[in-house]
């Protein structure tokens, strides 16, 4: 209860000869008394409390509000942070609550005087965010930036960054795999080039990749930089987008010990297929339909292949920190583990790393560094198991002495199939490969004044990779040529080295703001590779093979070098009138050795503006806290080619005989043509958005609209061989790529209570398209795509079907309008296709386009919330439009050549006529073509990412044994899919710019079931 004591003036209190007056008078003087009683009675029950509110940093925080917790009494902190007020000496607590900070509870404990530092929530307009050589906040940025939660990340069981991400940002496309050790694919606001190169990482100022041997639990921030004026500091490598990754750091304070720990299994998704008494039924079927002989089939096996070739997997995570610092200086020394048992035979990823980042200030001086050790293997996958399954027959009996090796994989008159043994395989070859790598980098700053700043990066990064190979003798399929024992190494180093020099300057005048960065940097790129082969290896005493390439014969060797130079110079100008009015400019001009001369230097300007409408005069809301609209302009540029592309390539290898004699000469001959003017991409870039909050910053809004085109894109265009080409096909300048689409993201988050909870949607519409292809041409193909001007890239283009011939008269009666009939040949059962061009036969003219593989919107969901100790959190992805082609159906359902099926496949039959499955035929093409839409099905899903419950330990229980802080945790990953396709994972991943929606038997995402524990001291 808040007291107010009002200073009393002389006469307010009656002298006694006035005693006499009115009853009225009287009793009025009497509650007046009574009221003072009880408010002494009152104050001897209560104290008064007061302390001061700060930031981590101790700057004071105004405005906080301070409560009793169960009671509505409080009160809020002056301008100095200071707050005083009423409570009961006995058990309560006070609550401590401002926009952009975590709340925080606080026994009283029957202290007077309570100070209290708040920690900034990390969602509010007030977070710190990375820009590239700087930060600001994100209440002023001007350009389309996206803030990632680490937590967020790091609550996920991934082997990359990039996996780990998937829903937690607009316009930020990523598409992985279950497979050990595999690295995600990421379009940043679609497709603006054909290269397929994901974006620029910028970890803690170093130019680097954050590929499977970097440890996402190192990660403190990450921003996406998404849009031009955003990503032009970076110039010519920020075209694909960049994402900055800030790793953690030490804190002030005495040393802190943090573990964390997570098991999960894994388990992937299977086929439902045919047992042996199915597939003998539908095989036979096929060959008498056919007028072939059956099969000796061996009617006593029936192996289920996928229980041969997939098993249950495991992850193990570790993490140890220790951290610590003082003012002057800090320290951070993590180290992980990470393994991962496949869920394919003989896979495994491992991975270990070390991190150790400091820093320390002198006065004006400031130095520190960040350094990663990581080593990394992985025994990698032979073959393709989610293609083998299926195309072995059940039965083929896994294991068979007559064959060399021992494995059993079918033959001419029994099991006539050319699928590979997957147990064979995977015995029979071993492919590893083990990255050492250590990358970091040395700063140091000068503070000559307040407001400027130099500083000065020295970044390195090295990596030495070995591959090995190894081939026993043995076959894992039908038919196969003997190959004897074989070895194979491979080994690389690469290096990058990265030189930065920047001058900042940061000052306030009044109502004017100036931030201004200029800089330089130097980054040079090597690699060398080695590699060496020996056939026919010797069989060691225990059996296995003298695997080092000073045994065996025949040697073959190779290897090369290559580097690269980049040189550049860039200045970024922000301007902040009164919070009101933001500009941003940015310039960077790059020069790189990739180019031939003339063409080596490209400059990219980009400017933005921001209008805080919110914060203006006449801006007058109850429910409206916060509102800004901003708009950008700018250019980057991409010169995503090899080293030498710009150079022909000539073969020093061949020789001629010449003279009488016939004696041999070497020579060299130009086996690849080459551009000698290629020349930079150009990608122009414009972005419309506006940042809201409302409710008293409950709800936020992000709505972004992007308009991108990039000209001149480099690409290897097909040429035919009479050209003289033989080497791969020449890069050229040659095509222009639009792209464009819309960004919404909500978030509503409430912190009242001891129920707390947020939901975040967003939504992401894309739409690209080709503008010019150059050179004249109006459209390529690619497999079962074509991409031409005015259309997406590699939209499907196929025969169209118009469902099965049911009889005999509908075959006669399928004419063209001269009366032609289109398929003469067909039988009852067999598809009829479209004759699109009505020419009365059905050829490759009769294609069409008939859908597209990109999706028109992808959304994310995510939800959390907490209640005293208990954390949950759920994250949704979905993807809806995209048109997919299933590579695996193709293969069950074809009938022409010896396959298994699908179990409960229903062929056409005179009986059976009601089914969309043609009639099984062995031995032609009629009804199993692969370029026809049978094969295409809708690509749409909705999959429920991640799901996890959290127990944080009460602390009274944790101090008893020494920690400060303990939680446990299960979480699981891919539980629920929502689709109609009929393959293993609609969200499947193909590298291939022009065939993305092709399902060619990719690796699927697998389930995965955790449980997790982390503590501190």
């Amino acid at each position: 209860m808040i007291q107010k004591h009002l200073p009393q003036k002389r006469g307010m209190i009656p002298s006694p000869h006035l005693l006499f007056r009115k009853r009225t008078e009287m009793f009025t003087h009497f509650l007046l008394l009574f009221f003072l009683f009880f408010s002494t009675v009152t104050l001897a029950q209560n104290t008064r409390i007061s302390g001061k509110v700060t930031d981590k940093k101790g700057v004071p925080i105004p405005g906080v509000n301070v409560k009793i917790k169960g009671s509505s009494a409080g009160s809020a902190t002056d301008a100095d942070g200071i707050y005083s007020l009423n409570a009961s000496r006995g058990g309560s607590s006070l609550v401590f609550s401002f926009v952009g900070y975590t709340s925080k509870e606080v026994p009283i404990n029957g202290r007077t005087t309570i100070d209290v530092q708040l920690d900034e929530e990390t969602t509010s307009l007030n977070e710190v965010v990375v820009v590239g050589y700087g930060t600001q906040q994100k209440k002023d940025l001007t350009g389309a930036v996206s803030v990632v939660k680490a937590a967020d990340i790091q609550k996920r069981q991934a082997t990359t960054v990039a996996e780990a991400m998937q829903g937690l940002a607009t316009g930020v496309n990523i598409r992985g795999g279950g497979q050990p050790g595999s690295e995600a694919n990421i379009l940043i606001r679609g497709l603006k080039n054909l290269s397929g190169t994901n974006p620029l990482y910028v970890i803690d100022g170093l130019i680097s990749t954050a590929n499977r041997d970097f440890n996402p639990n190192d990660i403190e921030s990450i921003q996406i930089l998404k849009d031009a004026s955003a990503a032009a500091i970076y110039g010519s490598r920020a075209a694909n987008g960049v994402i900055i990754i800030t790793t953690k750091k030490g804190k002030e304070g005495p040393m802190r010990i943090d573990f964390s720990g997570k098991s999960s299994l894994q388990t992937i998704p299977t086929y439902n297929l045919a047992g042996t008494d199915e597939f003998a039924r539908l095989n036979n079927m096929a060959y008498d339909n056919a007028g072939v002989s059956r099969q000796k089939l061996d009617l006593t096996t029936n192996t289920d292949w996928q229980k041969e070739a997939f098993r249950t997997g495991s992850v193990n995570d570790y993490n140890l920190t220790f951290s610590g610092g003082s003012k002057d200086g800090s320290y951070l020394v993590s180290a992980n583990y990470f393994g991962n048992k496949g869920t394919v035979i003989s896979t495994k990823f491992d991975r270990y790393s070390l991190r150790v980042n400091t820093s320390g200030t002198k006065g004006i001086f400031r130095i520190g560094e960040n350094i990663a050790i990581s080593n990394s293997r992985s025994d990698e996958m032979s073959g393709n198991p989610i293609i083998d399954v299926v195309r072995l027959l059940p039965t083929i009996p896994v294991y068979n002495k007559a064959n060399p090796g021992g494995y059993g994989y079918g033959d001419e008159a029994k099991a006539r199939t050319f699928g590979t043994n997957p147990v064979a395989i995977a015995d029979l070859e071993d492919r590893t490969n083990e990255n050492l790598r250590i990358r970091g980098n040395l700063f140091s700053e000068l503070q000559f004044l307040p407001y400027l700043k130099y500083r000065l990066n020295l970044g390195y990064e090295t990596s030495s990779d070995h591959y090995s190979y190894l081939r026993k003798q043995g076959n894992w399929t039908l038919n196969q040529a003997f190959d004897p024992a074989i070895a194979n190494e491979n080994r690389a180093t690469s290096s990058t080295q990265l030189i930065e020099n920047t001058l900042s300057f940061n000052k306030v005048f009044k109502k004017h703001s100036l931030n201004i960065v200029a800089g330089q940097s130097y980054q040079k790129d090597e690699y060398a590779q080695i590699n060496g082969t020996k056939r026919n290896l010797l069989v060691n005493p225990t059996g296995g093979y003298f695997n080092v390439l000073d045994q065996g014969n025949e040697p073959q060797t190779g290897g090369f070098k290559t580097r690269s130079d980049l040189i550049s110079y860039f200045g970024r100008f922000e301007y902040n009138y009164d919070d009101r009015y933001l500009l941003n400019g940015v310039v960077r001009r790059d020069g790189t050795s990739r180019f031939g001369f003339g063409n080596q230097w490209g400059s990219y300007p980009s400017v933005s503006g921001a209008w805080k409408i919110s914060n203006e005069k006449f801006f007058n809301s109850s429910w409206i806290n916060d509102l800004k609209v901003r708009a950008s302009y700018g250019t980057l540029g991409s010169s995503n080619i090899g080293p030498y592309d710009y150079i022909p390539l000539v073969n020093t290898f061949s020789t001629i005989a010449m003279g009488r004699d016939q004696h041999i000469e070497s020579g060299a001959t130009q086996v690849q043509l080459a551009n000698t003017n290629l020349h930079w991409e150009k990608l122009i870039q414009q972005n419309y958005g506006f940042d809201a909050s409302f409710l008293n910053h409950k709800l936020s809004l992000t709505a972004e609209y992007f308009i991108a085109r990039t000209e001149d894109v480099l690409f290897g265009f097909p040429i035919a061989m009479t050209t003289g080409n033989d080497g791969g096909n020449p890069r050229v300048n040659g095509i222009t790529l639009g792209n464009k689409g819309f960004e919404f993201t909500a978030t509503y988050r409430e912190d009242a209570g001891d129920f707390k909870y947020y939901a975040t949607a967003n939504l992401t519409t894309l739409n690209n398209n080709v503008i010019s292809l150059g050179y004249n041409r109006n459209n390529t193909y690619v497999g079962n795509t074509v991409t031409q001007v005015g259309q997406p890239v590699g939209m499907w283009y196929v025969l169209q079907t118009d469902g099965i011939f049911q009889n005999a008269d509908e075959v006669n009666s399928y004419k063209n309008a001269k009366g032609v009939t289109i398929q003469p040949n067909a039988k009852p059962g067999d598809i009829r296709f479209k004759d699109n061009n009505g020419d009365g036969q059905i050829t490759n003219s009769d294609k069409v386009v008939v859908g597209s593989p990109w999706p028109n919107y992808e959304i994310g969901l995510n939800l959390g919330a907490s209640y005293k100790g208990f954390d949950f959190s759920m994250n949704w992805f979905g993807a809806f439009g995209a048109t997919v082609f299933n590579g695996p159906r193709s293969v069950m359902d074809r009938f022409d050549d010896n396959s298994n099926y699908r179990a409960g496949i229903q062929p056409w039959t005179p009986d059976n006529p009601n089914t969309n499955v043609p009639r099984a035929y062995y031995g032609t093409t009629l009804n199993s073509r692969g370029d026809t839409d049978r094969w295409l099905e809708n690509g749409s899903f909705m999959r429920l990412k991640f799901v996890s419950i959290a127990y944080n330990i009460p602390k009274a229980i944790v101090n008893k044994i020494g920690f400060a802080n303990a939680q446990i945790s299960v979480s699981g990953q891919n539980l629920l899919t929502f689709t109609k396709y009929t393959g293993l994972d609609p969200e499947f991943l193909n590298a291939s710019i022009f065939e993305k929606g092709y399902d060619y038997g990719a690796f699927p995402n697998v389930r995965m079931y955790s449980m997790g524990l982390q503590f501190g001291f």
